[in-house]
Parts: C-alpha cells; sequence; structure tokens
C-alpha cells in the first residue's frame, strides 16, 4: 500500500509539477513564493492520498494551488487595514482596536470569527466597485503591484490608476465602516 501511494504521488508530481509552478508563477510576485505555494500544494497532497483518493488529481491540484495564492493575497493584504480605518486624521487613533482583533497573536474562536467576517465584508464590498477600480485596488494593494507596472499592462494613465484605487478606498472605508463600529465597541 505505501509503494502505491509513493507511486501515486510521484506520478503525481512528475504529470503536473511544471504546468502547476507556471500556473503559480503567473498569479504571485515573485519565484520564491510561487516555489513556496507548490511546496504548499504537494505537502497537502501526500498528506491527503494517505486518508482519501483523489479522483481528479489535475482539478484537485488547481483548485488547492489557487487556495494557496488567495490565502498569500489575503496575509500580505493584512497591511491595507491602516489605508481602510483611517480616513486621513490623525486624532482616530483607535483603529489599533480593529486591527488587534484582525491579527492577534493567538487565535481563538471569537478572533478566527471576526477575522473571516471582515474578509467576507471585505470581498464583498470590493464586488460592488466598478470593475476598473476593483481591479486596481487588487493588483496594487493584494499582488502588490505599482501603479506604473499596472499602467504599462492596461495601457491606463498612472493618473487614472490612482484616482480609481482612491475610489476604491473610500467605497471601502464607507462600507467596512458600520462593521469596524460594531466590532470595536465591544
Amino acid at each position: 500500500m505505501p509503494e502505491e501511494r509513493n507511486s501515486h504521488i510521484l506520478s503525481a508530481i512528475k504529470a503536473y509539477s511544471k504546468n502547476l509552478l507556471g500556473f503559480i508563477r503567473k498569479r504571485v510576485k515573485n519565484d520564491a513564493d510561487a516555489e513556496d505555494i507548490l511546496q504548499d500544494v504537494w505537502y497537502q497532497f501526500s498528506a491527503l492520498v494517505n486518508s482519501e483518493p483523489i479522483e481528479q488529481t489535475g482539478a484537485w491540484l488547481y483548485k488547492v494551488a489557487r487556495n494557496k495564492i488567495t490565502d498569500k493575497h489575503k496575509k500580505k493584504s493584512e497591511t491595507l487595514l491602516d489605508d481602510l480605518f483611517t480616513g486621513g486624521d490623525d486624532d482616530d487613533d483607535d483603529t489599533s482596536g480593529f486591527k488587534d482583533l484582525l491579527m492577534p497573536d493567538d487565535s481563538t474562536p471569537e478572533t478566527e470569527y471576526v477575522r473571516n467576517l471582515f474578509w467576507e465584508q471585505l470581498f464583498s464590498a470590493l464586488d460592488e466597485l466598478p470593475e476598473e477600480q476593483k481591479q486596481v485596488f487588487i493588483w496594487q494593494e493584494m499582488e502588490d503591484m505599482t501603479f506604473q507596472e499596472i499602467s504599462e499592462m492596461t495601457g491606463v494613465n498612472v493618473n487614472t490608476l490612482v484616482s480609481r484605487k482612491r475610489y476604491a478606498v473610500l467605497h471601502l472605508r464607507d462600507r467596512l465602516q458600520q462593521l469596524y463600529q460594531e466590532i470595536t465597541k465591544y
């Protein structure tokens, strides 16, 4: 049985490794991140093969890779909290309480709930934006692209991109303000 399992893992690695790495590289900023994500995918695959068979290996691998990429973007975008909850006024300094709730040192069911609620609300608010604003925000904040890189990729003027992102941030700040107030009043 272990030999069959190892054979299945090795054949999957041979069949999917190169294309899967290419898939991941297109969606992350650097090769080191892509290789880390690929390693995580193979680790999860090898752990799962022990417990249950996977019928569509390729589809499963790409789905896990996509989820890992999304997780990586979420971790990077946690720095957005400062931008989203500060309105430019220095006298409003109680945002640290909200940030502490979303990124605590320890993980409890309550903090996990609040964190998941925040991400759910953020992505819901992003979906309300016009596609151009949403895309600029995602590229700039979650994929860590510069305005110049986005401009070169899309052909849109940098000032237009900055304006689109500003409108996105204002919408997100307004939309998430109620959640912020509800969470920080306790």
